[in-house]
């Protein structure tokens, strides 16, 4: 057996946290291919490595004085090094990192050293083989992953390497500039060697017992998902819940790899499986609550709208245009409401009206702001009738107002539509229905 094993940043913050680690590891034999974040956060007061890169480089970059700010850099892995006992220096990469940021690398040279240098540290630590992330993965000429090219290449380098670190997070470019991917982006690299030396399991180690049913700073304890599918994942990524990277799910769905997501801090929690399906029968009805404020819904009021071909793309035309991607479009025969992010939608706002106006010439335009948009997932609300009449009787029941309902064709989500103001009342509300009322 094969396993890929993601270490966050927090799970590699200090010496402590890398004992942690190497136990984790040396615990299970299979754990053969590691993938480290830069060190993060010690305290919650503390800087993330990668900040401190950014600003170091900045001030290198802009010609000022950058050396107390390398100093601790320095500080923060030495520190790791000295108290694991290592005879490690970093002098000679510290010495090129220098060069290259007075030498302005660019910023995603800057950040990919907290994985790097972690790297080199951890596999020390491991005894493993250090491997080089910009050795193996690859970006194209426009910036965008070439998963082919990586996949070759990274499949035939760990081919003759029985236990290895790659870091997290970055890649590079065809003229060998280095590329990282965006925030959280050591997930997708995790997957990506998952994919390329066929894993049997890729565990993903952070410092949560795995996704939660409902976001924990609203709901208080709220259950931990024990198994839930790719597509789920998708659907509560996408509204909010950020656990994972959502694009680490592509390289390993393709492949049929599952994913586990484990706490480095109580590694005897089972967590949360990752999978393509599943026969099991969740717990719950609903498999897990994500949602997100800030949008507004533009309606437009036209009599006879569904006989008036091409309308719909006509009133995308314009957002379009106006560089506005919409979230969803609930409708009816004669209204349709596009809903926006309303950050995007007020710089933009007058121009859109008035391309709807040129575009279809309605009857009426309403906008409407501050809407909550909550997404209620779960694969077995397909065979569970009444699944939407106790969601609009729980929201009832709290006196929330539901201002949008969009269900797809699938039955795996429903998305509701509420006043900022009642967010979190509503998300209480349908836990309490789903959750804490079976329990």
């Amino acid at each position: 057996m094969i396993k890929v094993v993601k270490f966050g940043g927090s799970s590699l913050a200090n010496a402590e946290q890398f004992r942690k680690v190497a136990d984790i590891i040396q615990s299970d034999d299979s754990r053969r291919y590691i993938v480290p974040s830069a060190p993060g956060k010690r305290f919650s007061e503390d800087t993330k490595v990668t900040d401190m890169l950014y600003e170091c480089y900045s001030a290198a970059a802009k010609g000022k004085d950058y050396k107390p700010l390398l100093e601790n850099i320095k500080k923060r892995y030495y520190e790791i090094i000295n108290e694991l006992g290592l005879t490690l220096s970093l002098e000679a990469e510290f010495s090129i990192m220098e060069a290259c940021f007075i030498g302005k690398a660019g910023r995603d040279y800057a950040a990919s050293r907290g994985e790097y240098l972690n790297g080199i540290v951890l596999a020390n630590f491991l005894g493993y083989e250090f491997v080089d992330a910009a050795e193996v993965i690859f970006f194209d000429d426009n910036g965008a992953f070439d998963a082919d090219r990586t996949n070759q290449i990274l499949s035939q380098r760990l081919a003759d390497i029985e236990r290895a670190v790659v870091p997290g997070f970055y890649g590079s470019m065809p003229n060998d500039t280095i590329k990282t991917f965006s925030r959280g982006g050591s997930d997708v690299t995790g997957s990506i060697v998952a994919k390329a030396v066929k894993a049997d399991l890729y565990e993903n180690w952070t410092d949560v017992s795995g996704f939660l049913v409902a976001d924990p700073r609203v709901i208080d304890n709220p259950k931990v998902i024990t198994t839930i599918t790719y597509k789920e994942l998708r659907e509560l990524s996408y509204m909010g819940a950020t656990v994972l990277h959502e694009d680490a799910i592509f390289p390993v769905r393709k492949e049929g790899i599952p994913i586990n997501i484990k706490n480095t801090n109580a590694p005897e929690d089972s967590g949360t499986m990752i999978v393509e399906s599943t026969s099991k029968k969740p717990e719950y009805t609903i498999t897990g609550i994500a949602g997100k404020k800030g949008f507004t819904a533009v309606s437009i009021e036209k009599d006879m709208m569904n006989l008036e071909l091409g309308f719909g793309r006509k009133i995308l035309e314009v957002f379009e245009k106006n560089g506005i991607s919409f979230e969803h479009m609930p409708s009816g025969i004669d209204t349709m409401s596009i809903i926006v992010q309303q950050s995007e939608f007020e710089a933009k706002e007058q121009e859109v009206l008035a391309g709807i106006h040129r575009n279809v010439s309605p009857d009426s335009i309403e906008i409407e702001s501050d809407i909550a948009l909550i997404a209620v997932v779960g694969r077995g609300m397909k065979s569970t009738r009444g699944t939407a009449g106790r969601i609009f009787s729980a929201l009832a029941h709290a006196h929330v107002n539901v201002k949008m309902i969009d269900q797809g064709s699938s039955e795996l989500n429903i998305i509701i539509g509420v006043n900022d103001a009642d967010f979190e009342k509503a998300l209480k509300a349908i836990y309490d229905i789903f959750v804490s009322s079976v329990l």
